[in-house]
């Protein structure tokens, strides 16, 4: 069933062999009847028949990419949409296609799967409005269950670059944003910009961004697309990513580095010292960066940023901090939902780097995350100053872990809410500090001579997993925060708690 390929708002699976115990589950065929359902989802959705319809196709540098566009291509055609191959291109250069003026598209898809390995692939979605949201991409794969592989006429299929007409909006943002009558052609000029594109799709950031606005670019790296992504996993989360860029910086002795995922849709940096500019850091800088424009404004974030951030963030530069669930659409949605109701919030970001600004559409945009970044070093080194004093208020993590522990049996999701119901219950009778607006799972934070540091336990959004977040700010802390959850979830056996001991 198709229905199995839906992750969220995105269709993802194993399109290449390669990997043992992962054998192939999502075939040219079944991108072919999804495109064909997009097309009549899409005319659904807007009233618009779909021959006057026109839909773009993009792709990161994935080996199985050009396969998948092909079988794509037919099936847009075979339902007589007008279809345009924008070839290399990012996730979000594929929405802006249906808001530039010499585009103006009515739908585009993407084929990616994000950070995953080089032999999963898959498919995001876009019309006018945005991302399409999950019940939007379960309305699109149930019209595909109905739909026979079709080959449609791909004589007509147009082509455009648009990447380049994505680049040199970016360039536009950032000469605005500078501002400077003296180098308004080069902004950048004197500043080292090291970039990693991790053999994704965001090498074009080099070439058509970086370099005409006049930043010495030496000692970027990866900008190659390879699908097979030899060096190093192309996400920002992933450490050996972040040292290899941290490396790259301190080697070349560089103002600024960047990182990009494979699809260009998350970013993260590092300062010329070395330091990493990610996760909370990440956060902590664009909301810096942002704080000025919009005083007292309020951030959403995902759930597992730490206590440190929300004190630079409410204490330091006066703004509020939303921590919402994990998702980079449920912090999206989230941000949408407060400006409605009049609450200002410029930005929605998740510690992974996805970061959505108001200012862009919503759109989480690595390379327009990038370009604020950008703007303030720029401004920054006209001063004499660092782009790193953004975040010098930021207090410094000591230990951070991650425990995934996993749920056996069946209906785990009913299983797991009765463990969060029971933990917060005992939480509570131990007289510990827990918060009370926490969206997701049970925060609890600890400030005793015995304990310093949080922790939150949540559900896994998709498996029978029960992920459990600790910040500790000293030695033994984080062993001592496992014992106590250790202690809290005795008796819940169907719960591994072994990574607990």
């Amino acid at each position: 069933m198709l229905l199995k390929l839906q992750t969220g708002t995105d269709v993802r699976g194993i399109a290449a062999p390669g990997v043992p115990g992962e054998d192939v589950n999502f075939f040219p065929a079944d991108a072919n009847r999804i495109s064909q359902a997009f097309v009549i989802w899409l005319s659904k959705k807007t009233g618009i028949p779909a021959a006057e319809l026109k839909i773009g196709v993009g792709h990161d540098s994935r080996i199985t990419a050009e396969m998948l566009k092909d079988a794509i291509l037919k099936g847009l055609t075979a339902q007589g949409a007008k279809v345009v191959d924008c070839h290399l291109a990012s996730t979000p250069s594929m929405f802006m296609s249906t808001v530039y003026d010499e585009f103006r598209y009515n739908g585009s898809i993407m084929i990616t799967a994000s950070h995953l390995p080089f032999h999963r692939n898959g498919m995001k979605f876009f019309d006018v409005e945005g991302g399409l949201e999950h019940d939007d991409i379960t309305d699109v794969l149930n019209i595909a269950e109905g739909l026979s592989e079709a080959e449609g006429d791909c004589s007509a299929v147009e082509e455009a670059d648009l990447i380049s007409s994505y680049s040199a909006h970016l360039c536009d943002k950032i000469r605005a944003g500078v501002n400077s009558a003296d180098c308004y052609g080069e902004p950048l000029k004197g500043l080292k910009i090291v970039v990693d594109a991790g053999n994704g799709a965001g090498g074009f950031f080099v070439e058509k961004v970086l370099k005409p606005l006049g930043a010495d670019t030496t000692g970027s790296q990866f900008l190659e697309p390879d699908g097979r992504f030899p060096n190093h996993i192309p996400n920002p989360e992933n450490k050996q990513a972040m040292e290899a860029i941290r490396q790259a910086v301190l080697a070349n002795q560089a103002d600024l580095g960047i990182i990009f995922d494979t699809d260009v849709d998350r970013m993260s940096a590092v300062l010329s010292d070395g330091s990493e500019i990610n996760r909370d850091a990440i956060i902590a800088m664009m909301a810096a960066i942002l704080a000025d424009e919009y005083p007292g404004g309020t951030i959403v974030t995902d759930s597992v940023t730490s206590d440190r951030l929300q004190e630079f963030l409410e204490g330091h530069l006066g703004m509020k901090q939303h921590r919402f669930k994990r998702g980079y659409k449920n912090v999206i949605n989230e941000c949408k939902r407060l400006n409605e109701s009049g609450v200002v919030s410029p930005l929605a970001i998740e510690t992974s780097g996805h970061g959505a600004l108001k200012e862009n559409y919503y759109l989480d945009d690595g390379a327009y995350m990038a370009v604020k970044l950008l703007i303030s070093a720029a401004k920054a080194n006209r001063e004499g100053k660092k782009i790193g004093s953004y975040v010098e208020a930021l207090k410094p993590g000591f230990e951070e872990i991650e425990i995934r522990m996993r749920i056996s049996g069946e209906d785990f999701g009913t299983y797991g809410k009765e463990a969060l119901k029971v933990f917060e219950e005992r939480a509570i009778a131990k007289g510990l500090k827990v918060s009370p607006n926490s969206y997701e799972g049970v925060r609890i934070s600890f400030d005793t001579e015995e304990i310093k540091g949080w922790l939150l336990l949540r559900m896994s959004l998709h498996e029978p997993l029960m992920p459990l977040n600790i910040e500790g700010a000293r030695p033994g802390d984080c062993d001592r925060m496992k014992a106590v959850v250790a202690e809290m979830l005795d008796g819940f056996d169907r719960i591994d708690l072994g990574k607990l001991a």
